[in-house]
């Protein structure tokens, strides 16, 4: 209720006049008063807010005031490409980010940890736009490799053409890999120098065994976190790329909503949003407790 009564209030105080932003160079005072009227826009805000609560709890989200239709079928639609986008990033990024971040914590000052080093530091500092950019420069222009942009034809499936996920994913990977494995490198290296592992070592126990065991239980609750605010990141920061490579999901479309002023789709997308992060953080301490006995324990 918190978060919904904070989204509202955000979404209310957003300069701009939804009638206006639909009627355009046409509106007239008689125009702009029927459309407000039609709207409910002249109702009290706590009215409209516990109508809009209502709705959301028996799985109404309301009409989008611009295209007129129900904003769960708007959403839905974006929601699939969003998700594919995501998934696809996320099955390829978590697991190589994880692995080249344990490879370089067990070996530190090693060639794999420092190039693994200058690959992090490089990926943090680039925004996303930056680094989007220039995968469209190089393998979409130069090496002509993959098309340039993610535009999609109407009514068409993102695995109808899986080629346009490609760049898009790469750019939210990049992102995701520094802070997964950088994260992951120092845990594991700090693990590695605890007494459990120098004496499971002194024992002759295969460091296959050790890393398995001892290392990757102890190390990857932080890292877990960092997966965790990835999850509602993938959902929720997707505006950027997804304007760079024009793909029609719900990033672009929260950026439409926010143009046009259009208040109920933009607050059901912000809550989506935040829903996704609360349930990745609960799948977060869900997973400490697996990992970590202690925590079933206490």
């Amino acid at each position: 209720m918190v978060i919904s009564f904070a989204i509202f209030v955000v979404v209310e105080v957003l300069p701009g006049d939804v009638a206006k932003m639909m009627l355009k160079q046409t509106a007239t005072e008689d125009s702009l008063h029927r459309i407000r009227e039609e709207l409910g826009l002249y109702r009290p805000w706590y009215q409209r807010y516990f109508e809009w609560m209502i709705g959301v709890f028996q799985g109404d989200l309301g009409q989008s005031y611009v295209m007129g239709v129900p904003v769960t079928e708007v959403v839905g639609r974006k929601m699939i490409h969003s998700l594919s986008l995501a998934l696809f990033a996320l099955v390829f990024g978590i697991p190589f980010a994880v692995l080249m971040g344990i490879w370089a914590g067990v070996k530190p000052d090693g060639l794999a940890d420092r190039i693994m080093t200058v690959v992090g530091m490089v990926g943090i500092s680039l925004p996303e736009f930056v680094t989007g950019v220039l995968f469209m420069l190089i393998i979409g222009s130069w090496l002509g490799w993959l098309p340039p942009s993610s535009i999609m034809l109407p009514g068409e499936s993102p695995w109808s053409r899986p080629e346009i996920l490609v760049m898009p994913a790469l750019t939210l990977t990049v992102v995701m890999f520094a802070y997964i494995m950088r994260m992951t490198r120092a845990n594991v290296m700090d693990v590695m120098q605890s007494p459990y592992v120098r004496t499971a070592i002194l024992k002759g126990i295969p460091m296959r065994q050790v890393i398995r065991r001892h290392v990757l239980p102890n190390s990857m609750l932080p890292t877990i976190t960092i997966i965790a605010a990835n999850l509602g990141y993938m959902l929720g920061g997707l505006i950027i790329v997804e304007n760079v490579f024009a793909y029609p999901g719900l990033g672009q479309l929260l950026l439409w909503a926010i143009q046009q002023r259009d208040f109920p789709l933009l607050e059901s997308l912000v809550l989506i949003i935040a829903g996704t992060y609360a349930v990745s953080n609960l799948i977060a301490d869900l997973s400490y407790a697996a990992l970590d006995p202690r925590i079933r324990v206490g």
